[in-house]
């Protein structure tokens, strides 16, 4: 692994906000648009657990995403997609945490669990969920056609990683 990959990585990782999250269930693929926070190399998020992506990583936790902006130009095209596993966070402290660093990035986020009842009782049966990926793919034109860099992970830990 390199850790100039990973810090490449993380440094993407920040500067973005949505991950696509492809996951598969009985229905098919499915794939959703969701804000997300890193945690070392794992990103977490809060969505419904009666959403499609939500319940079909319940039933199967092997997840993909891409994380991109919107790009004009093929010579400018950058992104990282990811595969690895995902998971509801049931521990009251990990989803502490979640909800720190999300707060902490999604400042609206605290606002809708301060705010109108409606938003709060909504935003209070929503799930912190955490993908831990395996392999990490940073695309990146800029360094010539096609041009990637990957970190496979295996079953290691995110998290002491940056």
């Amino acid at each position: 692994m390199s850790a100039d990959t990973a810090v490449r990585i993380a440094a993407f990782l920040d500067a973005n906000h949505v991950m696509s999250l492809a996951t598969c269930g009985a229905e098919g693929p499915h794939a959703a648009s969701v804000f997300y926070v890193r945690d070392g190399l794992a990103l977490l998020w809060v969505s419904d657990p009666e959403s499609r992506h939500s319940a079909q990583l319940e039933a199967n936790a092997r997840v993909a995403a891409t994380i991109a902006p919107d790009y004009f130009d093929y010579d400018d095209i950058r992104g990282v997609q990811l595969s690895g596993q995902a998971r509801v966070i049931t521990d009251a402290s990990e989803r502490a945490n979640a909800r720190l660093i999300l707060h902490a990035r999604y400042p609206y986020l605290q606002r809708i669990s301060e705010n109108r009842q409606a938003l709060r009782e909504a935003y209070q049966r929503m799930e912190f969920y955490r993908l831990e990926p395996t392999r990490l793919v940073l695309i990146d034109n800029s360094c010539g056609f096609g041009h990637k860099d990957i970190l496979e992970l295996g079953d290691n830990s995110t998290r002491a990683m940056i």
